[in-house]
């Protein structure tokens, strides 16, 4: 995913195929939730380190990799 791709999911704005998630430091249990609905409708995109109302925080870079390797998992 290009940064230009996520320009534009983050200018449309949370929807039934776009989630933001603040998780900057460990992925929590809504994350699983919106997981879990996207597979049960039309699939989507999750964007971590971004606040409901579309604020960008950013991911903590020493929490990234345990976040991916968790998120593998499933």
């Amino acid at each position: 995913m290009t940064p230009e791709h996520i320009k534009r999911l983050l200018a449309e704005g949370e929807g039934l195929t776009i989630e933001y998630k603040e998780c900057v430091d460990g992925l929590n249990n809504s994350v699983w939730e919106t997981v879990c609905s996207f597979s049960n409708r039309y699939g989507g995109h999750l964007i971590l380190g971004v606040t409901d109302g579309g604020g960008v925080l950013g991911v903590n870079r020493t929490a990234a990799p345990s976040m991916r390797k968790t998120s593998s998992i499933c």
